[in-house]
């Protein structure tokens, strides 16, 4: 299984609804597809997500990433000497981690096509379905309360509520509308998405805790650079607390778990460089007696497909953010794992199960 070529492709769908966030606010989906194609004429898919306020990584570093730097390092490999070309992939730049997760994405989609299997048993097998959250962007407490509740009709009972982008007063009124509108029957987590300091985030999670507002876990809630300020949030509260963009890299995972700075870690394949990595930072995270969570950023099916598997494989992933390809207009692929509701079940089919990808060359199946 030589490699013989790798290609890009750009794509952008547009979001049903804007996504807002402490970070940004994003109106479509704007991502790189990267297609490797094998001597033997197999073909491995990836995609990367253009994320400039988490990852660094823009539409046009991803394309120069990819085809300037990895793809003459890669042309020629063996897929099958899989471990060599990880660590070339790995070692070819620093950074850039959403390019080399597209590559990645795409050599474990020829690697369990090898093998026959779909990649969640390849890589393990532990379960075949999960069950998705769904994230409520950051809006008025009213129109957050209206869009829970539609969320809440459409089958989900784990809501991710988006907090962080103003004043903490205006934050608790936004979790009291919601749970006013859903009840206590439904979950809920928050994220951050590093939008307090250090005493914002102990003020407001204690101050939810004393009105009971029962929050499941907090994500992220400082900046990704201050696990001493992350650690006094884990300690000073009662609530699990979860890094997020303070994790990028398995010595960073260490870091946070040496120094017990969370209680959870979400693992994005994104931040990670993709599964190879990914998989690392799990057993770290596992060895600790922390679980994890794998969710995504602003995905296609065909990139939330392979972070579904490697969260299905894996028993010590115990958290699932997959909602974004529901937040789309339309789907690029055919194939890959399925929704039902909030259930996301792993095909059959060998690797990521994708059959065709739309709009590949001018608007045209691949």
């Amino acid at each position: 299984m030589i490699i013989q070529n790798i290609e890009t492709k750009r794509i952008s769908v547009p979001l049903k609804k804007p996504f807002k966030t402490a970070l940004r606010t994003v109106e479509a989906l704007d991502s790189i597809l990267v297609k490797i194609t094998c001597d033997n004429g197999m073909v491995g898919w990836g995609e990367a997500s253009a994320t400039v306020v988490i990852t660094g990584d823009s539409l046009p570093s991803i394309e120069g990433a990819i085809l300037q730097t990895i793809r003459p390092q890669l042309i020629g490999k063996n897929v099958l000497a899989h471990e060599q070309v990880f660590h070339t992939l790995h070692q070819s730049m620093v950074g850039n981690t959403s390019a080399k997760a597209a590559v990645d994405i795409a050599l474990y989609d020829l690697l369990a096509k090898r093998a026959d299997m779909p990649l969640y048993q390849y890589l393990g097998g532990y379960r075949k379905q999960l069950e998705t959250d769904y994230t409520v962007s950051v809006n008025s407490p009213q129109e957050m309360g209206e869009d829970a509740a539609a969320y809440v009709k459409d089958g989900f009972n784990v809501l991710k509520i988006k907090v962080g982008k103003d004043d903490i007063e205006q934050d608790v009124a936004r979790i009291q509308e919601i749970r006013k509108t859903v009840g206590y029957d439904i979950k809920i987590r928050l994220d951050a998405n590093q939008g307090w300091n250090v005493k914002e985030a102990i003020r407001s999670i204690r101050k939810m805790e004393d009105m009971g507002l029962d929050i499941e876990l907090v994500e992220q809630p400082v900046k990704a650079h201050d696990l001493e300020g992350l650690k006094r949030v884990t300690d000073s509260v009662d609530t699990p607390i979860m890094a997020d963009e303070s994790v990028f890299s398995p010595a960073q995972a260490l870091a946070v778990l040496q120094n017990r700075a969370a209680d959870m870690i979400n693992i994005k394949l994104m931040k990670a460089g993709g599964i190879y990595k990914a998989q690392l930072i799990n057993q770290l995270a596992e060895q600790y007696g922390v679980p994890c969570m794998v969710g995504s950023m602003i995905e296609s099916r065909l990139s939330v497909s392979a972070a579904a598997h490697f969260a299905a494989s894996k028993k010590n992933i115990q958290y699932y953010d997959f909602d974004c390809p529901l937040m789309l207009l339309h789907d690029v692929i055919e194939g890959g794992a399925t929704y039902e509701g909030r259930v996301l079940t792993m095909q059959d089919e060998p690797g990521l199960g994708i059959r065709r990808v739309h709009y590949w060359e001018d608007g045209q199946d691949a």
